[in-house]
């Protein structure tokens, strides 16, 4: 009897022992890239990291901040006219010509699919008025970010001694981007055809697309001293995440390798379902009396099968609303914890429109009160 108890001893240790060193090994595999990370959408929060503050070169996965600014700065239907800066610019192009005609809408899918740098000097030109002055505006919505560690010289990637970003910092401006609609779309379009003539069937040059279950972006990008670049997305289950890798010589390979390795070891969490209930509370000179109060969105979150016992939700609301109040009026907001670090925030919602009380009604409550 004494002698079972010690082999199930051993056995269970051996097990524990297994299952640690292989999730060590899971975490350490090795990777072709210098620098890579891993990043959920929704929060922010890093799934995998290596050399992630790194200052390098990213070749033309600046063109994410590129768009971002113009996305920004523009409306799509924009008409731009090509200035002679904009034609023959060094490496990938959608060759432009001297004051042809093109929407904003366009030399975007053209910066973004076919990595046109024609196309970036075009769109900053337009906007700004110059390369330096649009470069500019790419820096400052960079530190808006927390991009701390980044620094733009021009806004198509062609290599300067002080260009450079780092894994952290460009997973950011591509989380900020991707909560663009118009970006998202752009980025996930295999093909778009440009109103004009000659050069307009742009095809998206990101393998991801059409590779990876899930793909859905972002930007390749290579110059011999940056090397390969690539910045993957990839959504399932309602999870988005980021991958980024900088000098990475099997950057398809390495970039696939990463988002399998986080899809496996975190799963999807509805931490809140869009439209639940979150609370009932009183309304003040309201024609009701109390409303309830939900959650304007799905927060799904990507946590390990210990993590999903670690999670708190603080909700900070007055107790009591005065009315009139909207529906779709932000109410308060809920704060989600994985032990004491906080990873999301969302807004509380009312669900419907409460109108102060009338002169009627406040009769009619009065007549109640003293029956």
């Amino acid at each position: 009897m004494k002698q079972r108890k010690i082999i199930i001893l051993y056995l269970i240790l051996m097990i524990i022992l297994y299952n640690n060193t292989a999730l060590a090994f899971e975490d350490n595999f090795n990777i072709s890239a210098s620098s890579a990370i891993v990043m959920d959408v929704k929060t922010g929060r890093v799934l995998y990291k290596k050399n992630i503050n790194k200052k390098r070169p990213m070749a033309s996965t600046t063109k994410i901040m590129t768009a971002l600014v113009a996305l920004e700065k523009s409306s799509p239907g924009d008409m731009v006219k090509v200035p002679k800066n904009a034609v023959g610019v060094e490496g990938s192009s959608i060759y432009l010509k001297y004051n042809e005609k093109l929407t904003m809408k366009d030399l975007i899918y053209g910066l973004m699919l076919r990595s046109g740098n024609d196309s970036a000097v075009a769109i900053a030109s337009h906007i700004s008025g110059s390369v330096d002055g649009f470069v500019k505006l790419m820096n400052k919505r960079a530190k808006e970010i927390g991009a701390r560690n980044t620094n733009f010289v021009n806004p198509h990637g062609l290599h300067h001694k002080n260009h450079y970003t780092t894994a952290y910092d460009l997973a950011l401006i591509t989380r900020k981007a991707l909560k663009n609609k118009e970006f998202h779309q752009i980025v996930k379009t295999k093909l778009w055809i440009a109103d004009r003539d000659g050069y307009k069937y742009f095809y998206n040059k990101n393998k991801t697309l059409t590779q990876y279950n899930g793909g859905d972006g972002v930007k390749t990008g290579y110059t011999k001293v940056a090397g390969r670049c690539l910045v993957t997305s990839a959504t399932r289950n309602g999870v988005q995440l980021i991958c980024v890798v900088l000098n990475a010589p099997n950057w398809f390979e390495d970039s696939y390798r990463l988002l399998d390795y986080a899809f496996e070891k975190y799963t999807p969490f509805h931490v809140i379902k869009k439209n639940s209930i979150i609370k009932n509370v009183s309304v003040q000179n309201g024609k009701k009396c109390s409303t309830n109060v939900v959650s304007k969105e799905d927060v799904i979150i990507p946590l390990t099968s210990n993590e999903k016992n670690q999670i708190t939700k603080i909700v900070e609301i007055d107790e009591i609303l005065k009315a009139p109040i909207k529906r779709g009026q932000k109410i308060g907001k809920v704060k989600i914890y994985l032990k004491d670090n906080l990873l999301y925030t969302t807004d509380l919602v009312s669900r419907e429109d409460i109108d102060i009380k009338n002169f009627k009604d406040k009769v009619i409550d009065f007549i109640l009160r003293n029956r």
